[in-house]
Order: structure tokens, then sequence, then C-alpha cells
């Protein structure tokens, strides 16, 4: 072999290396991703629910007018709506949930064909 075959068989093995290691990196930064969105998309509905719940709480006839409960209420509405501000990070995971729910259904539904 020559100098310049060792030199290129060198760089192309530190290119490969390196290829192989941007991929790992790449597919392990992609799996954090999905896995935030996942739990932003977690924590937007169960902040959705509670306000929902001191809603219906403070809309019941012994609670209704209670500053403390109507301020309860104002927040958990204020941090659901700074938290939408994050929908593009967890819409990610939402429609992939979405899309195989829909399979699912279709697939439940489709008539099984009758074997003679």
């Amino acid at each position: 072999m020559s100098r310049l075959e060792i030199i290129l068989s060198a760089i192309l093995f530190i290119s490969v290396v390196f290829n192989i290691g941007v991929f790992i990196y790449a597919r392990a930064a992609i799996a954090r991703l999905l896995f935030v969105s996942e739990e932003l998309g977690d924590l937007q509905q169960m902040i959705n629910a509670f306000a929902t719940h001191t809603k219906s709480v403070y809309e019941l006839e012994m609670f209704y007018g209670d500053p403390t409960l109507e301020h309860l209420m104002n927040h958990a509405v204020s941090f659901s709506e700074q938290l939408e501000t994050f929908e593009f990070i967890y819409a990610l995971t939402e429609k992939e949930i979405n899309d195989n729910d829909n399979r699912d259904e279709t697939k439940e539904e489709a008539p099984e064909e009758e074997v003679e």
C-alpha cells in the first residue's frame, strides 16, 4: 500500500466512525424529544382537566362567588394557556397517536370475511 492509500483509508475509517456516532446521537436526541413531547402533552391534559374540575366546583351553589376558588380557577386557566405555547412540541406525538388510534378503530370496524 502506498502512503496515499493509507491516508485515504484512515480518513475513510474516521469518516465512517464519525457518521455512525452522529447517527446514534441524532437517534437518541429524537427519542428524548419525543419523550418530552409526550410528557408535555400529558401535562397539558392534566392541567385542562384540573381547570375544568375547578370551574365545575366553582359553579356549584355552595361555592359560587368564592374568591379563593375564583382565583384558583383563573390561575389554572392562565397556566393552561401559557402551556399551550409549547403546543408545537407536544403536537409531534399527538398526531402520531391519533393516527395509530384511527388505524386501530378502522381494523376493528372492518368486517371479517367469511370462510366457506
